[in-house]
């Protein structure tokens, strides 16, 4: 194709001509090819580079400078394309290497950390749960067990001397307390276990 052609076909088909589009494609599109398959790119690269192309032409069409170089502008668009194709493939290195495929993360498998999130979460409900159904425990419950779960754990006489209880009735009000609050969370549907 002329360029001035080139130029009259570009122009008309800014402006609507699906003919001069045509045939801006019947006749450049042999100078696209020749540049996608210098490259040589696989069949399914090279088709997708030749459609990229068309389409960057498609979008800047009433911006080109000057129509009548349209080739030239087909041309180092392709080539462009080709060049982000090969810099891509350099990026991904395909293998079948098994070895390599079987590697495990040090992350574990995404289905692990998943379980691992949904069993943290339960946890945290539960314990949730725990607390809301603890602070429903009439206050001396409250008080004895608050005492007993410290850390390091005091010694009966210190709960005796600090809650006014009788060292004798400790175990069998905690144990009292439990059992109630252990019945709560079950009446909530929450299981607890110890």
């Amino acid at each position: 194709m002329e360029r001035t052609e080139v130029g009259a076909l570009v122009r008309s088909a800014a402006d609507g001509d699906a003919a001069a589009w045509k045939a801006i494609v019947e006749g450049l599109g042999p100078l696209v090819w020749s540049v996608v398959r210098a490259h040589r790119l696989s069949d399914a690269d090279a088709h997708e580079v030749y459609q990229t192309v068309w389409f960057r032409f498609a979008q800047n069409l009433g911006r080109i400078r000057e129509p009548d170089k349209a080739g030239a502008w087909l041309s180092s668009t392709a080539r462009n394309e080709c060049l982000k194709v090969h810099r891509n493939a350099r990026r991904l290195m395909l293998t079948d290497d098994p070895q390599l495929l079987d590697r495990v993360s040090e992350d574990g498998a995404p289905e692990q950390s998943l379980l691992e999130a949904e069993e943290a979460a339960a946890q945290s409900e539960r314990v949730r749960r725990l607390w809301q159904e603890f602070e429903e425990l009439g206050e001396r419950c409250r008080q004895l067990l608050r005492v007993l779960i410290a850390s390091p754990p005091p010694s009966y006489q210190e709960v005796s001397a600090a809650l006014g209880i009788a060292v004798g009735s400790i175990g069998p009000l905690r144990q009292r307390c439990l059992r109630r609050l252990r019945a709560r969370l079950e009446s909530r549907g929450t299981t607890w276990t110890t």
